[in-house]
């Protein structure tokens, strides 16, 4: 069975094989949105860090669904307090739930839910045998990417390109180069006049190191 990818919008994508994964999604307040949140039925919720763009939609998603939510300790324990079936874990952590692994790995930045601290900042690697895929959270590029492509060899790496709170375009080709990965697909650009990139720009440069780059549609599903 392959696995169907549907982008959401900023960073929040569904990966669906035997069981439908959703990271980081921001629907609720996210202008670019083309679902409504009772649309998205997820068996496995995963958070990258706690910044209402990636973590504001988890704990309701989670209460409607009755869907675990994966995130930080920290999180983790906030979440609780409202209700939330949680998975605490932090970087460098691995989970499996129904036949799926998950790697949390480290990422570059900073996190809070409703003002509290909300722990580590992460990004995911989410192995279901049909495909590894590399959803780097908000970050920016960083030496241990190298051990990130090394160690866990994605088949595809999910990267912001949007500059300001993240790295941009330049700065995700250079991710590129250190994960030595042949698929990429941006994100996190667009949603908000500081984030402005193009992705075109960015496939085309990636394209010059012979990496494949898919720029999806908002709530169009496809099969890399």
């Amino acid at each position: 069975m392959k696995t169907t990818i549907t982008w959401h919008g900023h960073a929040g994508f569904s990966l669906k094989n035997d069981i439908d994964i959703i990271v980081d999604p921001f629907i609720n307040g996210n202008p670019l949105a083309k679902e409504d949140l009772e649309d998205l039925k997820p068996d496995l919720i995963l958070i990258t860090h706690g910044h209402f763009d990636h973590a504001g939609d988890a704990a309701k998603l989670g209460k409607m669904t009755g869907s675990p939510v994966v995130c930080s300790f920290e999180l983790s324990e906030i979440l609780k307090n409202e209700g939330t079936e949680t998975i605490d874990i932090n970087p460098g952590g691995t989970i499996e739930y129904n036949g799926v692994k998950i790697t949390a790995v480290p990422a570059i930045h900073s996190s809070s839910y409703k003002g509290l601290y909300a722990g580590a900042t992460m990004g995911f690697v989410i192995d279901n045998k049909d495909l590894k895929v590399y959803h780097a959270g908000d970050t920016t590029f960083f030496k241990d990417m190298e051990l990130i492509g090394s160690a866990y060899h994605p088949d595809l790496a999910m990267l912001p390109i949007g500059g300001h709170y993240t790295m941009d375009v330049d700065g995700a080709i250079e991710a590129l180069k250190m994960l030595k990965v042949k698929n990429a697909i941006p994100m996190h650009y667009n949603t908000f006049p500081p984030i402005k990139a193009d992705p075109e720009e960015f496939k085309k440069k990636a394209e010059m190191h012979n990496i494949n780059v898919i720029v999806p549609k908002i709530g169009k599903s496809f099969i890399l």
